[in-house]
């Protein structure tokens, strides 16, 4: 009896394997028709429409190698730059979480992250994250802004509304260096001149403070116009000779606005950042 069970499982197994067999031949006794047929249709083709049909496919190929090489993922980052003190980090903490962070301190390393800005987080529906990063202000630090240009969408510059006139000429050259630069301007980015702190009574309207940069930038302007050519290869020089400088002159677009960080008053940047990240 177990002999006679051994030779039904075997012959079930080479049935199987007859089974697969034949299935296989079959498959292949089709794909030679089809391969046969479709050489037949080659014959007929006239050579013209082959070749035209090769080119045609080449060329489509060489398009989307070209697409793809020179398609870029739309900027999603803002940068957060101004002089140390001005309040950046405190800024970077109100549209992240909504906290104050009152212990933060001067960075030396840029706060960096993604995320959906606080007031969005209890909106419905989808809402793109911002990469935000803070860059230093310290002046050995500044050049890490380099770092971050190509992927910027948007430049915040902020100024300290409360201690503004002390720091007015140094605010003005950073602020000068940051509007020539090439990649700046031949990408437009924009910038937003935040005032922060504006909740002190002592602090400078935003348009003090406008008028002010233009004048101490205009003079910055006058001062370096004697440039090397390898510093023109660079940058480019702001407003229109002979006439005062102005924001409004710039190639990319400059806006001020108001802000206090310690006060979670922040609807100006935020909207800021919106016009230049969608939602």
């Amino acid at each position: 009896m177990e002999g006679l069970e051994q030779w039904k499982v075997l012959g079930e197994q080479w049935k199987k394997q007859a089974e697969k067999w034949s299935s296989q031949a079959l498959e292949r006794i089709q794909a030679e028709k089809w391969s046969s047929q479709a050489l037949e249709y080659i014959h007929q083709v006239p050579p013209e429409q082959i070749y035209a049909a090769i080119a045609i496919l080449i060329f489509t190929s060489f398009l989307l190698i070209l697409v793809r090489l020179f398609k870029r993922p739309k900027a999603n980052t803002i940068l957060l730059s101004g002089l140390s003190g001005s309040g950046k980090t405190l800024l970077f903490y109100q549209l992240r979480d909504g906290s104050s962070h009152q212990g933060t301190v001067t960075s030396m390393e840029p706060n960096e992250g993604t995320f959906v800005l606080h007031s969005e987080k209890s909106k419905n529906g989808k809402v793109n994250p911002v990469h935000l990063i803070d860059v230093p202000g310290h002046s050995r630090l500044r050049a890490k802004l380099d770092d971050f240009l190509p992927q910027a969408a948007g430049i915040v510059f902020v100024v300290d509304a409360l201690e503004f006139l002390p720091n007015c000429r140094a605010a003005s050259e950073y602020l000068y260096d940051i509007l020539t630069k090439a990649s700046v301007v031949r990408k437009k980015i924009p910038v937003l001149i935040l005032c922060n702190k504006t909740d002190k009574v002592t602090a400078h309207s935003k348009e003090f403070i406008r008028k002010q940069l233009e004048k101490e930038i205009d003079k910055l302007r006058a001062s370096r116009s004697a440039i090397s050519a390898a510093d023109i290869a660079n940058d480019f020089t702001l407003g229109v000779p002979g006439e005062p400088f102005s924001f409004h002159q710039c190639q990319n677009k400059v806006t001020v606005a108001e802000a206090s960080g310690l006060t979670g008053d922040v609807s100006q940047v935020e909207q800021f950042i919106r016009d230049h990240v969608k939602s």
